[in-house]
């Protein structure tokens, strides 16, 4: 960010937050591929910035506003968020609309076999994004104002259309692997059975904070994918991840030996979401898990063309993750039927 920015964004946070005070520094994080986000630092204490990135967005993406939103109203619950300072939704002042919160200290995991952990360690981390998630979903939308955070409907009938739609307009060549897999979700979608719950939408490791000094989780970071609609969808996005070869790049525990290392199976994650929220056992959570394969392939697609069209927070990462989408596809083909 220029200094004339700075200098701006400083003035702008300086009316409006109480307490909070210049000269600002500004830091970006190379995480964050879809809304390029600045450590803020002061006088006064430390802050994160979150905004759109500039240049042709796709509609309904980047939805700041929507990350401030939610946030805020989860303040007095269970779900452990920063707290939110300030909304900026005057493009004047640094070119798109941002927010300011609270800097949160913590642990940021990348890799979720956890490797600096010892196995009873990375058992109370998987237990402990397990109680998390199952809270964002008992999470009362009437009494903190979010009822209407989200459409009515089928969640996944909305969602398939929604980004079968993202994924056309950012579509730079044909996947004949894509195709049918958006074929085999149309065609098999389950009954709506009713739930409509708050959901993250990109519920992963990496977007947690954790204690410095223990399995705690101090943050739920990323809400940009937030809305009402299936819990499902987040749960089954966990368990995609963790299809996915481990390493940076790919991020996930396929091939690990988890019970050597302390780490929940598939199925024991799933069973313990189920006994925290009463439920109970799901059936064919395979569609729920190829879901997850297709949206996240679909959000790749997009990341690769914004870089292509020079938009990328980070071009060269964006285009290592758009090479992805193929893989993905398949993955989803195969989860159909690997999950019951």
């Amino acid at each position: 960010m220029e200094q004339a920015a700075i200098d701006r964004v400083t003035a702008w946070i300086e009316a409006r937050v109480p307490g909070v005070s210049g000269p600002l520094t500004a830091r970006k994080f190379d995480v964050g591929q879809s809304n390029p986000t600045y450590l803020l630092q002061g006088p006064s204490g430390a802050y994160v910035l979150r905004r759109k990135p500039p240049g042709v967005l796709l509609k309904s993406a980047h939805a700041v506003d929507r990350e401030f939103r939610v946030q805020s109203a989860l303040a007095a619950t269970g779900v452990p968020v920063p707290r939110m300072l300030a909304l900026c939704e005057d493009d004047s002042v640094i070119g798109s609309m941002f927010y300011v919160m609270e800097h949160v200290a913590g642990r940021n995991i990348a890799d979720p076999s956890i490797p600096d952990a010892a196995p009873a360690e990375r058992r109370a981390i998987m237990a402990e994004m397990n109680r998390v998630l199952a809270a964002i979903h008992e999470v009362d939308v009437e009494a903190v104002g979010l009822s209407d955070f989200g459409p009515p409907g089928n969640y996944y009938a909305r969602q398939l259309a929604r980004w079968t739609k993202q994924y056309r307009a950012s579509e730079t060549e044909p996947i004949a692997a894509m195709d049918r897999l958006m074929e085999a979700l149309a065609r098999d979608m389950p009954e709506d059975d009713g739930q409509r719950t708050l959901v993250h939408g990109d519920y992963r490791i990496d977007n947690l904070l954790f204690a410095q000094d223990g399995p705690d989780c101090v943050a739920v970071l990323d809400w940009e994918l937030s809305t009402l609609g299936h819990p499902y969808a987040d749960l089954a996005g966990v368990v995609m991840q963790w299809q996915l070869p481990p390493g940076t790049e790919g991020r996930g525990l396929a091939g690990l030996d988890r019970a050597a290392l302390g780490l929940m199976s598939d199925a024991e994650f799933v069973d313990a979401y189920c006994a925290r929220r009463g439920i109970r056992p799901i059936r064919g959570f395979g569609y729920y898990v190829a879901f997850a394969f297709f949206r996240m392939a679909a959000i790749l697609q997009g990341v690769k063309k914004r870089a292509l069209d020079g938009n990328a927070s980070n071009p060269d990462k964006a285009l290592r993750l758009g090479a992805f989408v193929p893989r993905f596809a398949e993955l989803g083909l195969e989860a159909r039927h690997a999950h019951g």
